[in-house]
């Protein structure tokens, strides 16, 4: 007893200082003694309790109802006890194969935003108000007063920029929400519109039966956290039905009708042999290890990124680390800790590519030479791929053009077929490499995607849409810094960075214009807001496989048209649009749900009128 007695007082210690935002533990070693309370006492008042959170000159705000915490799973066994129980309980009121929904655990601080106030969940019942947060820059998704969501940091731009700073994003939020006055580290976040409030109903999800998701468990968790670029612990499983979910009800502190799912991964520990560096298109110098090879998740690991130089300086990373990885459902292995410290580290003094000195930003090391080597590869390796319309040049065929001196996109075009042949390229691969040159001009593409492709920093594809819809790509080099901030969803330090990007390629953009691409260009913002068209205001799904096309360009269009793309089903959708092998669970859902269905053929013929098409 007197052992549980400390068990529970530790835990009630590792909880309070992990709400402050200084944890004493890792989330996966605080996990590891939930269950090891579990299996001792079950019923240990501890295990009952709502978390709460303590936010001491805010405002305290009654929920109009819990919010609850999330029963959690540590194994497929106990998800699949969860289903079978859900699925009895289902059957007890007449429901059978019942459909789940998966969407993911973000780890950020939960909140309840009713359109006037937001509110932390606190106890549970009551609440904080952090509504001033919004005045400060925190930017919701989707709007004002969806109810239920997260409070989180877009986790690209925390390892990036902040991680040599907080332990934890979650920390750093948490930190946001409770302080009256903002560190740099949070104004610059908020400025850049990185903090942001999004609610549960935008995060994407997948939805099909029990048996569908016990079968296909990693391949849909995989699918969800790649596209999910906010901080996760996992992934939540629940049921969307009304009479199942209120036949269930609740314990004194959690939901029935759910269950948070939380992967620990398979991890392994291994010996680093070497790190060779690896240069990206804008200088970033990225360390991977190449490792003694380990079995992980059915997968033989052989090497691991190390996320940034600052890492394998400050943790001594080097030939004969031992360290621990882990592989939690996601195809790339993570470098989980250090276990032990080499002696044989350090970090390039010169670019491995070019031989320039490296210089650091924070944590990571650059090579400041435009004209490196590898930059160049790279930044026209990206050009091909973001383009998507010439096949032939992998980095490969890239290499072998710049060695021979082809080192910028605009010398690429100027190759002949002849040109290839004697670069030592076979003749049938030359003319096929000639053809997919003529090919990326003559094919129609979006100039969101030609300005994308230039690969200038900031400017991705989202960005280059936003843009493009408020200045033509023609007029885009006279986008100034301050033009750009004053489009919505662009911060001060992005639209100068993105400003600056498009001053220094404009020679590169104008010349590449003036070969003629055959350029759709993006609707004016205005145009869109005005248009009228059968779906405009219209929240549309596609799904199975699109035959006229990609499903990409299905999904661009109907945005031109007005209509709002969403990415799974629910009870808002106007009009579900399917292709071929479309999955049943979600027509039979829109089915109940009184959703418009329409086929591929019949959104064609039927929504998309001749005074749309050109869209």
């Amino acid at each position: 007893m007197n052992n549980i007695k400390k068990l529970v007082s530790d835990l009630k210690k590792f909880n309070e200082e992990y709400r402050k935002g200084t944890p004493l533990i890792t989330d996966k070693e605080y996990d590891s003694l939930i269950e090891k309370l579990k299996k001792a006492v079950p019923q240990n008042p501890f295990l009952n309790t709502v978390e709460p959170e303590i936010f001491e000159t805010k405002k305290e705000v009654k929920h109009p109802a819990p919010m609850l915490s999330i029963e959690k799973a540590y194994t497929k066994d106990q998800l699949k006890k969860f289903i079978a129980r859900v699925k009895k309980e289902a059957e007890e009121i007449g429901i059978k194969n019942p459909e789940f929904t998966v969407m993911p655990k973000l780890d950020g601080l939960a909140g309840r935003d009713d359109g006037k106030i937001l509110a932390t969940r606190g106890s549970g019942t009551v609440g904080y108000d952090i509504t001033e947060l919004f005045k400060k820059g925190l930017e919701p998704i989707g709007g004002r007063g969806y109810g239920l969501g997260e409070l989180v940091i877009v986790n690209s731009y925390f390892k990036k920029h902040l991680a040599k700073h907080f332990e934890h994003p979650r920390n750093m939020v948490a930190g946001i929400a409770a302080a009256d006055n903002l560190n740099e580290f949070a104004k610059k976040a908020l400025a850049e519109k990185k903090i942001l409030f999004i609610p549960y109903t935008f995060l994407d999800k997948w939805t099909g039966t029990g048996e569908d998701l016990l079968g296909n468990l990693e391949k849909i968790f995989e699918d969800l956290a790649q596209k999910t670029d906010y901080p996760m612990d996992g992934m939540v499983v629940y049921i969307e039905n009304k009479e199942i979910k209120k036949y269930m009800g609740s314990t004194a502190n959690a939901y029935r009708w759910q269950i948070a799912v939380k992967t620990k991964g398979e991890t392994g520990v291994t010996t680093v042999k070497d790190i060779i560096w690896q240069v990206g298109r804008t200088g970033n110098i990225t360390p991977v290890l190449l490792v003694e090879p380990l079995s992980l998740s059915g997968a033989t690991i052989r090497r691991i990124t190390a996320h940034h130089a600052g890492m394998v300086q400050n943790k001594k990373i080097g030939k004969d680390a031992v360290i621990e990885v882990i592989r939690s459902g996601e195809v790339i292995p993570k470098l989980e800790k250090i276990i032990k410290k080499s002696l044989k580290f350090n970090v390039p003094a010169k670019c491995p590519s070019c031989g320039s000195k490296t210089a650091w930003n924070n944590d990571f090391l650059k090579c400041e030479n435009y004209n490196c080597k590898a930059q160049i590869e790279q930044r026209i390796n990206h050009w091909f791929k973001t383009l998507g319309n010439a096949n032939w040049f992998g980095i490969k065929t890239i290499q072998k053009l710049t060695e021979a001196g082809y080192d910028d996109i605009k010398k690429m075009y100027l190759l002949q077929e002849t040109d290839f042949v004697n670069i030592g390229f076979g003749p049938i691969q030359s003319k096929n490499l000639m053809l997919s040159l003529i090919t990326s001009q003559k094919k129609e593409i979006e100039d969101w995607r030609f300005l994308a492709a230039f690969g200038i920093v900031n400017l991705g594809i989202g960005e280059s849409v936003k843009l493009l819809s408020y200045i033509s790509l023609e007029k885009i080099s006279m986008a100034t810094a301050e033009f750009i901030e004053n489009i919505e969803g662009f911060g001060p330090i992005t639209s100068l960075s993105i400003a600056e990007g498009i001053k220094k390629t404009s020679n590169d953009l104008n010349y590449m214009l003036s070969l003629g691409f055959n350029l759709t260009k993006t609707p004016k913002a205005s145009e869109i807001k005005s248009k009228t068209s059968p779906i405009a205001g219209k929240r549309i799904l596609f799904t199975g496989k699109i035959e006229s096309g990609t499903r990409e360009n299905m999904q661009i269009n109907a945005r031109k048209l007005g209509a709002t793309v969403q990415t799974s089903i629910a009870k808002n959708t106007d009009y579900l649009i399917y292709g071929t092998n479309a999955g049943a669970s979600k027509l039979n859902k829109a089915k109940k749900l009184k959703i418009y269905t329409l086929s591929e053929k019949e959104y064609i013929d039927l929504i998309i009128t001749p005074e749309t098409k050109r869209y």
